[in-house]
């Protein structure tokens, strides 16, 4: 695959973030991807949230796994440390590279096929053992690389582009990484960058496991009447947790409301979404609580954004494990391999 960065022109009066760096400093290669992708906007949002941060880019480590999803982190902070891994297996490589770099930054990006599917025994155990990395799902609801069969995400009764009914049940994201002890649980919609680069923000701030579950809409596969993944069914059916927005295929619509409302969004393609933000007393520090909200507005055919659930107080792994301080990489050769006489002083120590 051919990469081509985008160009750099140098404006008079751009503005610099506390490192000396522009916004385009945190920019990658030009994208592949659909015209009117959502995924597109949130890698904008990504781009926009690491500078406002100042975040060096060797401190940064990008992974993710397949997918149109996994293709993001080629289009943001080009001068990070990166890794491609294979299908579903991003959450293995993110433990390695953790535990070896504790001082790494890291962000997982994944979609709902590569984590809900033949990833979801990794989810989960990133989840269980609170890696400190911002898990990303970009979250659309069909495999788009592959022409659009359901994900596990796809919801029972939408529709395929071709037609076909979704009879199983879906997979949700927020309420099973809640129930599953996650510290730190989020959702937004790709074109509402008022409410997503905070929450990105606050997610690779987080100490742990911060899940960000990312509904993004397919504009090829995923876009039509019918569809419950589509721009226009997640704009009219989202309860506001914080702000969203819209972006059709060739150009993008936004709309802003407040905390507690409801927006109805048309889609190009003839569908309607619901978003509604999470009220302004809603409380996310209960895990049942929030549970419970979510399937509450579930039952109105509402999507929920925001910070829906936050633990800062659940160790990381590092934590749990009481791990050394000094990155891995940089001990010494002696110290990470002491020889035979301390192998057989550790084994007699276990009979």
């Amino acid at each position: 695959m051919t990469y081509i960065r985008k160009p750099k022109i140098a404006l008079p009066g751009q503005k610099k973030n506390e490192l000396g760096l522009l916004l385009g400093d945190y920019e990658g290669s030009m994208s592949t991807l659909c015209a009117g992708c959502g995924h597109d906007s949130i890698t904008a949002a990504l781009v926009q949230a690491l500078w406002e941060m100042s975040i060096a880019p060797e401190q940064l480590i990008k992974l993710s796994g397949i997918g149109c999803s996994s293709k993001t982190p080629a289009y943001f902070v080009h001068g990070a440390h990166g890794f491609n891994a294979v299908h579903g297996r991003m959450p293995s490589v993110a433990t390695g590279a953790t535990v070896a770099n504790r001082d790494l930054i890291c962000i997982g990006i994944s979609g709902d096929g590569d984590s809900l599917s033949i990833g979801f025994g990794q989810y989960a155990h990133a989840i269980r053992r609170n890696l400190n990395m911002l898990y990303m799902i970009e979250n659309n609801g069909v495999y788009g690389l592959t022409k659009g069969q359901f994900s596990a995400a796809a919801d029972p009764g939408s529709t395929s582009k071709k037609g076909e009914v979704n009879v199983m049940q879906n997979i949700n994201v927020v309420a099973t990484s809640i129930s599953m002890g996650a510290s730190f649980v989020a959702r937004a919609f790709s074109g509402d960058r008022e409410q997503l680069v905070p929450l990105l923000k606050a997610g690779i701030a987080h100490p742990g496991c911060a899940v960000l579950d990312i509904i993004s809409p397919c504009v090829t596969f995923n876009d039509h009447e019918g569809s419950t993944k589509s721009y226009a069914y997640i704009r009219e059916h989202a309860h506001i947790a914080t702000h969203v927005d819209l972006v059709l295929p060739a150009e993008a619509i936004t709309t802003e409301y407040k905390e507690g409302e409801t927006v109805i969004v048309k889609l190009h393609g003839g569908s309607t979404i619901v978003l509604k933000k999470v009220d302004a007393e809603y409380d996310p520090t209960s895990r049942s609580k929030a549970l419970a909200y979510l399937e509450k507005h579930r039952g109105l055919g509402q999507v929920i954004t925001g910070l829906l659930f936050i633990n800062e107080d659940l160790p990381d792994l590092h934590g749990m494990f009481n791990t050394a301080k000094t990155p891995l990489k940089d001990f010494k050769y002696r110290d990470l391999n002491p020889g035979s006489a301390a192998l057989t002083k550790l084994q007699q120590g276990m009979k």
